[in-house]
Parts: C-alpha cells; structure tokens; sequence
C-alpha cells in the first residue's frame, strides 16, 4: 500500500520562514518554491504528493487540477475551501493517505477518518532531513547513550490508532 501526501499548500507556504517571505513578495513564487520542494522530496521519498490550495475568487467554476514535476496540484473551486476539498480527499484515502495542516478543524475530520496527521513545521522538518540527505535518528547514536537495564513491569502500549499514525509518518 503506497502513501500518498495531502498538503493544505498555503497552510504550509504561509507556516514556513522561507516560504511565506517569498509569498509575500508575490503569491506565485511561494507556489512554485513549494512544488520545487515537495518535486525534491517526492525523488527521494518516492511518495505521492498532492498539494490543495484556495483557489480564491478565480474566473474557474469547477476544481482545476494540474500536475507539475509529478506533483498533483489541486485547487478548490469557486466558493469552496481548500479545507472543504482535503476533507472529502480524506473520507476516501482512509488509511493511506498522510494529510499535512496546521488547522485543528482539518487534523481532526482527517485523523476521524483514519489518516496520518502531521502539522506543517513538523512536515517541514521531514522535508528538509528526507532532502538534504539526513536519516531521522542520527543524532540519538551519536549521543553514545545505551540502555543498561532492561524495562520491568507492565508495558505501556499505545491505541492501536496511535501506533498506526506512527507507523505511517515513519515511513515519510
């Protein structure tokens, strides 16, 4: 079962430094920076990535769908969200799909569904370790700590959903 990325884009552009300075410039080059960068980050990872934005008050009346370097990009249609859209994406992805958002309404209709939630800064940071070549956990090896003693007593395990989520934002 493959995953595939939904992304809430000018969530993302608008919670990141470096983005959200070019979108202030012009709209356009926070897009393509953020294409440029998931595009990167689908080579590595090899996961489907579909970014979602507002479409505003465009002459479309419909959804517009595009796909620019193997990235889908979708944009809302005349007086709908984009939150409206990563919903419905959501209730039929289920369980494999990983939706990016910083906006509580959204994380929590999507996780109800049985995705993976991620908050922006967080997808970020995976972003700029999965593209600069980093693996998530060196650091902890370099630190030299090693457990000495094995744990006692009853275990504390998580929901069966948590570590579903864990198991699936690992993979990103």
């Amino acid at each position: 079962m493959s995953l595939h990325i939904i992304i809430d884009g000018y969530n993302l552009i608008r919670q990141s430094a470096e983005l959200s300075r070019l979108d202030r410039r012009d709209l356009e080059l926070g897009r393509e920076a953020l294409i440029d960068r998931l595009a990167e980050y689908r080579r590595v990872r090899g996961h489907a990535v579909t970014v979602v934005f507002d479409a505003g008050n465009g002459i479309h009346q419909g959804r517009q769908k595009a796909f620019v370097k193997g990235i889908r990009i979708v944009y809302s249609g005349r007086g709908e969200l984009a939150d409206t859209v990563i919903k419905q994406m959501a209730a039929r992805e289920r369980q494999r799909a990983t939706v990016v958002s910083s906006d509580n309404e959204v994380a929590a209709h999507c996780r109800a569904c049985g995705c993976a939630t991620l908050t922006s800064p967080e997808f970020e940071e995976r972003l700029m370790l999965a593209t600069f070549g980093k693996e998530e956990g060196d650091d902890s090896a370099a630190s030299g700590w090693v457990p000495t003693t094995r744990k006692k007593g009853p275990a504390r395990r998580l929901s069966k959903s948590e570590r579903r989520r864990r198991r699936t934002i690992g993979k990103l």
